[in-house]
């Protein structure tokens, strides 16, 4: 039998509907592939040097502690799974988060331009710019970087970075040397096996506090315009993405993030 020509086309735009709404819904009810697979295994895959005080530093016997890991753990909290860390390597970084070995990479990362325009940031964070760390008892030798570029001055860089790519910019006529371990060039600086480390407001104050031998240069007139630090995410996923930038801003508002910045960055 024929149906009404109104009925047939009121039941075939009903079904078209219904098609519509099926095709809509999977995608409704599912998150993107990252943020799936985190909310299944329960499991935050986190990367960090480690190397790098008071953001994450890695003890002796295992595990990890500073500002960026309390920050973190409380975003794993929030979000109800557990965090596996993940060791990398300053040079490693950009690699590893590209090829999936963690979902997250915290530990004094820089924000700019070259790495966001191949991963993902949380909002900034720890306003700073670029010190040296020096010897107390040579403090008064380094007024401004020219002071620093000078022949008989001896860098040691951690390689990877962008204090790395400050010092081959800036200070090409010094002994410029490479120790992979940044957590023991201010060790180095200050049994005179060095003179200059370049490194951020924060790490140079850290270990000037820590050993009376060394002293922070330039806090308050950095080397560099001012800048901020942020955790990188893969560039995958934007309902991941979504997803931890709001569990950031749930923080922030609830002041989580300023008690972890009054405990380690004061």
């Amino acid at each position: 039998m024929l149906l009404p020509y109104r009925f047939a086309r009121a039941t075939s735009l009903s079904a078209a509907a219904a098609l519509a709404c099926a095709a809509i819904l999977p995608a409704a009810v599912h998150a993107g592939p990252r943020l799936d697979r985190i909310m299944e295994t329960k499991v935050l895959r986190v990367g960090t040097p480690g190397d790098y005080r008071p953001f994450a530093i890695r003890a002796e016997g295992g595990g990890y502690s500073g500002h960026d890991i309390d920050v973190v753990e409380t975003m794993a909290k929030e979000l109800g799974v557990k965090i596996e860390y993940v060791p990398t390597s300053w040079p490693q970084l950009m690699k590893d988060i590209q090829a999936d070995r963690f979902d997250v990479a915290v530990g004094g990362i820089t924000r700019n331009v070259a790495r966001i325009r191949q991963i993902e940031m949380l909002p900034g964070y720890a306003p700073f710019g670029k010190v040296a760390l020096v010897r107390a008892a040579d403090k008064d030798k380094y007024r401004s970087v020219a002071d620093l570029n000078q022949p008989g001055v001896r860098v040691i860089k951690n390689p990877g970075g962008t204090n790395e790519t400050f010092v081959l910019e800036n200070l090409k006529a010094a002994q410029v040397s490479t120790h992979d371990r940044n957590a023991e060039i201010p060790a180095l600086i200050a049994g005179g096996k060095g003179d200059v480390m370049i490194t951020e407001t924060y790490e140079a104050l850290h270990y000037a506090k820590a050993d009376p031998r060394l002293y922070a240069a330039f806090v308050t007139a950095p080397l560099t315009p001012q800048n901020t630090l942020g955790f990188m995410l893969p560039k995958d996923d934007a309902d991941y993405s979504r997803v931890m930038e709001f569990v950031w801003g749930l923080m922030d508002a609830r002041g989580q993030l300023k008690q972890a910045a009054d405990q380690w960055l004061r």
